[in-house]
């Protein structure tokens, strides 16, 4: 039986959120056909809006959609928000109301419904990740935090299937993403076809390699800009949240409440974090010696080192400085 699938699309969405999965899956269509001629295609995709007729995108790239009425699919794939600053990216958010109203209506008519990039802010926007696992892109974890308190986020994963919503994290893992639905409509050998044509990693089951701290939406002034300033010139040192509280002119109470608020961690844990940062950073662009770049990180424990840095990237720094490592052309 044919999986019918809706593509959700509005004139802030991405265009490569609506382009690339349709694309994939009119592939996974031609492989199914080309395996087995006679068999009904495994997908069928259609672009709808919370109104039919044209929609041009931010990209300047026009889609003719279609009216989204609930009872038509089975699957709801909710494009992502373009947007150049995390200002504007709120401002599209608020400005979707008809789409929330849709999205709503499609999970009370037990549409399955599926995101990937920042569009699961769109599904936390609507009230429907309350109390559920949820992932995003990497980089937007303390936005969806603060404004999504309910949502039981899992930034580090690359995907999250709550069976009737599923969320994938940033940009690429949109492919996964589709090759789950292509799972669902045609089993995993035509998933792991269609991921051999088009080259997709499916081994991949993490963002945490690839988050960078640098790139993170995290508060840019105040005390914990302050704290964090001084943290990062000292990582080689002993830290004690005594000395930062001083340095922050605060009592270290007010000091844990803050870095929870921003950072939902504690000052030894976000220090961890900037460790295990500096040391992927090393481990990218020297030739260093694990033990001596443990050392550069205010550690003196390799072996207890080398299992913070797997907890916190999914990785054994040997496995990440193979993988990522800059390399001359």
């Amino acid at each position: 039986m044919t999986l019918r699938i809706g593509l959700l699309i509005h004139e802030a969405a991405m265009v490569s959120t609506v382009a690339a999965p349709l694309d994939t899956l009119r592939t996974a269509n031609k492989v199914a056909h080309l395996l087995n001629p006679a068999a009904p295609p495994p997908v069928s995709a259609r672009v709808v809006a919370t109104r039919a007729g044209p929609v041009r995108l931010t990209g300047g790239i026009t889609f003719e959609a279609e009216l989204c009425r609930p009872d038509e699919f089975d699957v709801l794939l909710v494009s992502a928000i373009d947007y150049s600053n995390i200002g504007e990216l709120v401002r599209r958010l608020d400005a979707l109301v008809a789409e929330r109203v849709l999205l709503r209506r499609c999970a009370e008519a037990g549409v399955r419904l599926a995101s990937s990039c920042n569009a699961s802010l769109l599904l936390a926007e609507a009230g429907l990740l309350d109390g559920r696992r949820a992932t995003v892109s990497w980089w937007l974890a303390n936005l969806m935090r603060e404004r999504y308190p309910l949502v039981d986020l899992a930034a580090e994963e690359l995907l999250v299937d709550e069976g009737d919503i599923v969320t994938a994290g940033a940009a690429t893992a949109g492919y996964e993403l589709v090759m789950q639905m292509l799972e669902w409509a045609g089993g995993k050998g035509l998933a792991h076809n269609v991921s051999r044509l088009m080259l997709v990693d499916r081994e991949r089951q993490s963002q945490a390699p690839y988050i960078s701290l640098a790139l993170t939406q995290r508060p840019r002034q105040g005390l914990s800009e302050r704290a964090e300033k001084w943290l990062q010139k000292r990582l080689h040192e002993s830290i004690s949240v005594r000395d930062l509280a001083d340095h922050c002119r605060v009592s270290e109470r007010t000091l844990l409440r803050r870095f929870h608020e921003d950072f939902d961690a504690t000052p030894l844990e976000y220090v961890q974090k900037l460790r295990v940062e500096r040391a992927k950073a090393l481990l990218e662009t020297t030739h260093l010696s694990f033990e001596e770049i443990v050392g550069r990180c205010g550690y003196q424990d390799v072996s207890s080192f080398r299992r913070l840095f797997k907890h916190v990237v999914s990785m054994t720094p040997n496995d990440y400085r193979e993988r990522y490592r800059l390399r001359g052309r």
